[in-house]
C-alpha cells in the first residue's frame, strides 16, 4: 500500500457520510466505493447480489460465527460449511483488503476503518450529524414524515452500530476507534470534505 490514500468513512445515517465521501473521491481523483463493494462482491464470490444486500452492514444473530472467526486473521478460514452471513462478511472482508492494495481509494462503511487497521496511510473518518439535520435530510430524500425519518435514521444507527461492534469488538461512532469524527451540520458537505481533504494533506506531510 506503499504511496497510496486509502479512506474509510463510518457515518450516522443522513449526516451525508456517502455524499462527503463520494466529494472527497471526486477531488482527490480516486475511486469510490460503497454499492460497488456489493456488486464486485457478488460477481467475484459468486454469492447472489440479493443476498449479499440482504446482510450489508446488518448484525448477524450467528453464535457459530465465534467458530469461526475470533479476529480478523481468521479470514482464510472460510469454507463452505460456515454459515451463509459468515461467508457474505469473510468475502467482503478479503474484498476490502483487496481493493486497498490496488490502490488509493474512499471506502464507505463495512467496518473498512477496523479491517484496514494495521495498514499504513490508513485515513479512518466518521462523520455525525445533530438530529435535525439528519431528520430534516432523511425526509427529503425518502419522502417520508418526521416521524418516519426518525424511526429509519434509529434503525440504520442501530444495525450498523450492532453489526459493527459485533464484528470488530470495537464501538462504532468511538472517536478513540477513528484519526477524527466531523459535525457535518457545522460546515455543510462541502466545508466538511475541506476539512477531511486539508487533514489528509497534513498527515500526509508528516508521513513523508
Amino acid at each position: 500500500m506503499k504511496n497510496t490514500t486509502v479512506i474509510t468513512i463510518g457515518r450516522e445515517y443522513g449526516s451525508g457520510g456517502r455524499e462527503i465521501g463520494e466529494k472527497l473521491a471526486e477531488r482527490l481523483e480516486i475511486p469510490y466505493y460503497d454499492k460497488k463493494i456489493l456488486e464486485r462482491l457478488a460477481k467475484e464470490s459468486g454469492i447472489c447480489d440479493e443476498v449479499i444486500t440482504a446482510y450489508d452492514e446488518k448484525p448477524t444473530n450467528s453464535l457459530l460465527y465465534s467458530l469461526a472467526m475470533n479476529s480478523y486473521g481468521f479470514v482464510n478460514s472460510m469454507n463452505a460449511n460456515q454459515p451463509l452471513e459468515v461467508r457474505v462478511h469473510l468475502s467482503q472482508v478479503n474484498l476490502v483488503k483487496k481493493i486497498a492494495k490496488e490502490g488509493s481509494c474512499v471506502l464507505i462503511g463495512r467496518g473498512a476503518d477496523c479491517i484496514l487497521k494495521d495498514e499504513p496511510n490508513v485515513f479512518r473518518f466518521f462523520i455525525c450529524a445533530d438530529i435535525e439535520k439528519r431528520v430534516e435530510r432523511i425526509m427529503k430524500l425518502e419522502s417520508v414524515s418526521t416521524e418516519k425519518a426518525k424511526q429509519l435514521i434509529a434503525k440504520a444507527d442501530k444495525n450498523r452500530a450492532q453489526f459493527y461492534n459485533y464484528y470488530t469488538n470495537q464501538k462504532w461512532g468511538d472517536a478513540k476507534n477513528y484519526d477524527l469524527c466531523v459535525n457535518s451540520s457545522v460546515l455543510g458537505m462541502d466545508g466538511t470534505v475541506s476539512v477531511l481533504q486539508n487533514f489528509i494533506e497534513q498527515k500526509s506531510k508528516q508521513i513523508k
